[in-house]
């Protein structure tokens, strides 16, 4: 992508190094596992032959711990040293947050991003890395370690930004479904549903984030900003955090009653709706028969 280093978001809260004594998913923290949470327990579990879902409770949400010791947005001289990969994060946070500004008109309010390690106090309970990148609705903040991106490229082989963007992209789309009242009305039918109910709200939540996600790719594509290979990155990235493609990476087989984000083909399908639509009401997964 075409960007220049060294800008500074105000929307992130750097907490790197706060020592909160842990060790939070890619989707929405405190009420279901995120798929990059699904996806780093896996290979985990799967590294360290260790049940590291163990560390989630019963309810698929973050598990309850100590608070982080402040819930303050740190000043630039309080954070980490800024790198090339933070200051991307801040671009394209602020750039994801720019284009939802203009498709709401008024009606969007900014989401923060909070920057962590090894573990971290939210509203939705006590995350863990392992548990990869999550939104939480309850204090409607984006939580990411940066770790998270070296097991993408590394372990699953989606690496370059327009993968990192995706995944901030993808989150800050939960954010989007959060102020339109989607995310309650998915929460109260996933209550009155069951189980099997609850994994089909949950798989067309989780696509339609990655559909909003491509609604902000459109974006970039019509500013200019896309180098070449960007768009094939965030496809793969897309790809690489299927349901499917996960199950048989660990344990060799699919079981398609227990997704709960989606495969790789439709993952792939549905950022690919938003990318070429630019229109987040080409995003009605909950529409479709089979989505």
């Amino acid at each position: 992508m075409k960007w220049n280093p060294g800008g500074e978001s105000p929307d992130i809260e750097d907490r790197r190094g706060e020592g909160s004594g842990g060790g939070g998913g890619f989707g929405i923290g405190g009420k279901s596992l995120g798929c990059g949470g699904f996806l780093l327990l896996l290979v985990l579990s799967l590294v360290f032959k260790k049940n590291f879902f163990a560390l989630l409770s019963s309810d698929g949400a973050a598990p309850q711990g100590p608070p982080a010791a402040s819930d303050r947005e740190r000043s630039p001289q309080d954070r980490a040293p800024q790198t090339r990969e933070t200051q991307f994060v801040a671009f394209a946070l602020d750039d994801i947050q720019k284009t939802w500004d203009q498709i709401l008109k008024g009606r969007y309010q900014h989401a923060k991003l909070v920057l962590f390690t090894d573990g971290i106090g939210s509203s939705c309970g006590f995350a863990r890395t392992a548990s990869g990148p999550f939104y939480c609705s309850e204090d409607q903040k984006v939580y990411l370690d940066l770790g998270f991106f070296e097991e993408l490229k590394g372990r699953l082989g989606a690496g370059g930004e327009f993968a990192q963007a995706y995944v901030i992209a993808h989150e800050v789309g939960h954010h989007v479904q959060d102020l339109t009242g989607l995310l309650d009305k998915v929460h109260a039918a996933e209550e009155r549903g069951g189980r099997s109910r609850g994994s089909d709200l949950s798989v067309r939540t989780e696509l339609q984030a990655d559909c909003l996600a491509g609604v902000w790719a459109h974006s970039t594509q019509e500013r200019g900003i896309l180098e070449n290979g960007d768009v094939e990155s965030g496809m793969n990235a897309a790809a690489a955090v299927g349901d499917d493609r996960l199950q048989r990476m660990a344990t060799g087989r699919v079981q398609p009653e227990t997704f709960t984000h989606g495969t790789s083909e439709q993952r792939v399908r549905w950022f690919r709706t938003g990318l070429k639509s630019g229109d987040p009401n080409a995003c009605d997964t909950f529409s479709a028969a089979r989505p």
